[in-house]
């Protein structure tokens, strides 16, 4: 397990900066005037995003496949705000 967590640190940064940083992002974003408005999907898909953002600030922002996982979940909800035809 101590290798997994050392090799995903090279990628995704330590847990504590990340955790840090997403918490604070996480605070910011429930105090908007619009939180109450979202649904759970929309609440927890910015969460998401702000894990993502997290690990961009907080390891090497070049990392593709965080922002691969940003679109990724902003894509969701595009799905789930479009009318169904």
């Amino acid at each position: 397990m101590a290798d997994i967590l050392t090799e995903r640190a090279k990628t995704h940064g330590s847990y504590d900066d990340v955790g840090s940083m997403a918490q604070a992002l996480k605070g910011d974003m429930r105090g908007g005037k619009n939180w109450k408005h979202l649904d759970d999907m929309q609440r927890e898909t910015l969460e998401m995003l702000a894990s993502k953002i997290g690990r961009i600030l907080s390891v090497n922002p070049h990392e593709v496949d965080h922002w691969r996982d940003i679109a990724g979940y902003a894509q969701l909800i595009v799905n789930h705000l479009t009318p169904k035809e």
